[in-house]
């Protein structure tokens, strides 16, 4: 995905400017799903610990949910962040949520990056910013308003953050996504500054997201072992070289090997992954 710059001229179409930020969405899915490879996540190679999911899904799933991005993006338009906007944002994004199902059979393809990104598209176009930690702080400054519609549902995230503490993909909007800002960012910026290629460096950033994050897609299927399975393993990669050196190559392989045998896969990284990108691609104009 190449770095894209978004401009005042860009502001002076809002239509174009909402598709924009849809386009950039979409292709920040598509990159991290595309990304090989990736310890018990879809690539390239194949479907990682998923037995429902192909690279193929998550690209048709990506599409499917771009058009409602782009309604995110047009409903937050210099809008002030109020309660009366995080409804409208949440009710596109049950609505993105019906087409993902649509487009891939029933499966939860992204979930979780389309409240992530949604957010993030959002805090773009209310603010009309760029700068990653700007966007990041009026996301979570939505976030953090209750979508009174949701209070009845109970989700997968919500029964491992009561059992386990964990923050889950809420808790990390709410904060402003501090895995993204803190840790996918740098480690994306430092590992090109290093002269390492476009695809080792995102490696870098998910491996830097994995080795912190209370993934609770892991949490839910493999509890704290798994978690600390999933940390280790990443800390082991980069301590060890990373991806691109062939002490971290074959940690990474190890790595894959232990997700792929426990079933576990860390969508939660994905998903800021997707983020970390989408905001990069966002602030291209640096």
């Amino acid at each position: 995905m190449q770095q894209a710059i978004l401009t005042t001229e860009i502001y002076e179409l809002p239509w174009l400017a909402h598709r924009y930020l849809a386009s950039l969405a979409r292709q920040a899915l598509v990159a991290e799903a595309q990304l090989t490879p990736k310890p018990g996540l879809v690539d390239r190679c194949g479907s990682g610990s998923h037995a429902d999911l192909s690279l193929e899904i998550m690209i048709r799933s990506a599409a499917a949910i771009e058009p409602f991005f782009l309604h995110m993006s047009a409903a937050s338009a210099s809008a002030r962040v109020d309660a009366a906007l995080r409804a409208v944002l949440a009710a596109i994004g049950r609505e993105a949520e019906t087409a993902m199902f649509s487009a891939t059979g029933g499966t939860n393809s992204h979930k979780g990056a389309i409240w992530i990104l949604g957010l993030l598209i959002a805090g773009a176009s209310s603010s009309q910013d760029t700068v990653p930690a700007r966007v990041a702080e009026v996301a979570g400054s939505i976030a953090r308003i209750p979508d009174r519609a949701r209070l009845q549902l109970v989700s997968h995230g919500d029964l491992v953050r009561l059992r386990y503490g964990a923050a889950g993909a809420r808790g990390e909007a709410c904060a402003g996504f501090p895995h993204v800002i803190d840790d996918g960012l740098p480690a994306l910026n430092s590992a090109r500054n290093r002269g390492l290629c476009e695809e080792t460096s995102r490696l870098t950033a998910l491996l830097q997201i994995m080795a912190s994050l209370e993934d609770t897609c892991v949490l839910y299927r493999g509890g704290s072992d798994g978690l600390e399975l999933v940390q280790r393993g990443a800390r082991a990669v980069l301590e060890a070289g990373g991806p691109g050196t062939s002490p971290g190559n074959n940690a990474l392989n190890q790595l894959d090997r232990a997700l792929f045998e426990q079933r576990l896969s860390p969508g939660g990284s994905a998903d800021l992954l997707a983020a970390t990108l989408f905001l990069d691609a966002l602030d291209g104009s640096k």
